[in-house]
């Protein structure tokens, strides 16, 4: 799908916000609550996000998985899970809007790719478990839409490929009358019922 340069910075920066006053609203008997990902409740599922979070600066910088190591192994969210997101969120949203982040070329697990397609790939993971958190904490759960429509269309293009590697779930059947959020969350394994 192709975005003008400042577009896709900015989904990303808006999933991220979302992100954050969920986090900011998590209750201290609400880290242990499950979330629509079956193995994580909502520490777990914060401490996935922080740890994607902690690995975009330096993979946008052009280091690779093994520069990195184990460094951000584990729980990274410590005595302070809320700051420890703050801090983790400032840092990949300054990676992804520095200059040339879409153009350079990122290392990933899975290969070299570039940095306007790794952005797609934290932008869409970024929104998904902005509702899972959602869902987990008892928020409001309604994606804004403008972001719901252009993960869809990025998403269209890559969603057999993540489902053949087993990153997302089978697709939940759909009423006929399934609006964009609901079709969008099945695509990614997700009932929009859950809970």
């Amino acid at each position: 799908m192709e975005q003008s340069t400042g577009e896709l910075p900015d989904l990303y920066r808006r999933a991220m916000d979302r992100f954050g006053a969920n986090v900011r609203q998590v209750r201290d008997d609400q880290w242990d609550r499950p979330t629509p990902c079956a193995d994580w409740d909502v520490h777990a599922l914060v401490n996935h996000v922080v740890n994607e979070n902690r690995w975009t600066p330096p993979l946008i910088e052009g280091q690779t998985m093994a520069d990195v190591g184990d460094r951000f192994d584990g729980d990274l969210l410590g005595d302070d899970p809320k700051q420890a997101w703050e801090e983790s969120a400032g840092g990949a949203t300054a990676a992804v809007h520095s200059d040339g982040a879409l153009d350079r070329t990122v290392h990933l697990s899975f290969g070299d790719a570039p940095g306007r397609e790794y952005v797609w790939q934290l932008f869409a993971d970024i929104l998904i478990h902005g509702w899972d958190l959602s869902r987990g904490i008892g928020a409001d759960d309604r994606l804004d839409p403008d972001l719901v429509e252009a993960c869809a269309k990025w998403f269209a293009e890559v969603e057999a490929d993540y489902r053949r590697a087993g990153a997302i779930g089978p697709r939940p059947d759909l009423p006929g009358d399934a609006d964009a959020q609901t079709r969008l969350l099945a695509a990614f394994g997700r009932a929009s019922t859950w809970g």
